[in-house]
């Protein structure tokens, strides 16, 4: 095995940050993924250097091991030495792995890869074709995961190698888990809905699911079921609070208008509104302009933890009377003789 530079390799100084050689590797990860390149025998070279650069440069350990030892790095990885095992990476393709028996050649730390495309119908070599093309790895176990019709997804790959999407290593890599993909799928439902909480049944490839919806979601909100998807991927349903006719919503707190009459805001009086949760009475304060906001505590939209409610926000709005006969005018210009009213143009020159 020829010393490889993975610094050239993944093209960055060897002075570089690990958010350099990340953003590095996606690039290139992405650039010579087999899904790109299918028959393309350099490209899978290329996407195996990569990633054997990745392996080891992303590992501060093993990193400083390599920066070391130079080109004595390959005897140090033909001598079956691992550097980090306390915390390294266990050979998902060696003896009990999930992949025991598709590996060919060994890189640094333990890692393998071998790309093949003899045949096969999907142009992947038999692990890319087990790990993401449903197909069946020695023993007979299935792996789990979705394959779209444009092939496995680059997040997929990495999750399958234990990287994250950033090039950096997922929190557990003792294996080599299998992606688990997620379905999408959307849910409409009413303010009153989201108030008390509901169900809903949702279609994901041909298969109707019945999802619980938790009371006080709002647009947005992200319900996950696990393993509820297509074979066994994970199923998110995203909320759609529809648009109400009657309250606006701010965050937990709620809003609404409220019509009283002229006698109304002039004189008080204790009026019936409606909540969520029913008709309460309201007392409306002699002398009440329009536009003051009431405050019912507690009268909001729950929280999604079960948090206490917001508060309801009621704002009056007085409406006046229309059709006045002679007779009331007159009694209306008696009473504003009778009201010392100050002029509330204060704007007026």
């Amino acid at each position: 095995m020829d010393y490889k530079d993975y610094y050239r390799i993944l093209g960055v100084p060897r002075d570089a940050s690990q958010a350099d050689i990340k953003k590095a590797f996606r690039k290139l990860a992405r650039q010579h993924h087999p899904d790109r390149n299918q028959g393309d025998a350099d490209a899978e070279r290329r996407f195996k250097d990569v990633n054997e650069a990745n392996e080891v440069l992303s590992d501060p350990e093993k990193r400083s091991l390599y920066d070391q030892l130079g080109a004595d790095w390959e005897a140090y990885a033909r001598a079956g030495a691992r550097p980090g095992a306390a915390g390294g990476a266990a050979d998902p393709f060696g003896p009990g792995g999930p992949f025991a028996g598709y590996a060919a050649g060994a890189g640094p730390g333990g890692v393998r890869y071998e790309f093949r495309t003899s045949g096969d119908t999907a142009g992947f070599s038999d692990f890319f074709n087990v790990f993401f093309g449903g197909g069946t790895a020695p023993g007979g176990a299935r792996p789990s995961g979705r394959r779209s019709t444009g092939g496995p997804t680059f997040e997929d790959l990495l999750a399958g190698m234990g990287i994250d999407a950033d090039g950096g290593p997922t929190a557990s890599r003792g294996r080599a888990a299998a992606p688990r993909a997620s379905y999408e799928a959307e849910a409409e439902v009413s303010l009153e809905e989201a108030f008390h909480g509901t169900t809903r049944r949702v279609e994901v490839e041909g298969r109707r699911l019945e999802v619980k919806i938790p009371r006080g979601v709002s647009t947005g909100s992200r319900v996950k079921l696990t393993g509820k998807g297509p074979g066994g991927a994970d199923l998110v349903v995203i909320v759609r609070v529809a648009p109400h006719p009657i309250f606006s919503r701010h965050g937990r707190d709620l809003e609404r208008e409220l019509a009283i009459t002229l006698e109304e805001a002039l004189l008080g009086a204790k009026v019936h509104v409606r909540t969520l949760t029913g008709r309460v009475l309201l007392t409306i304060a002699p002398g009440s302009q329009p536009g003051k906001r009431i405050r019912l505590a507690g009268q909001g939209m729950p929280g999604l933890r079960g948090d206490d409610r917001g508060d309801l926000y009621v704002r009056t709005k007085v409406v006046l009377p229309t059709g006045l006969s002679e007779e009331a005018q007159a009694a209306a210009r008696r009473f504003f003789d009778l009201v010392k009213q100050p002029d509330p143009r204060t704007d007026r020159p």
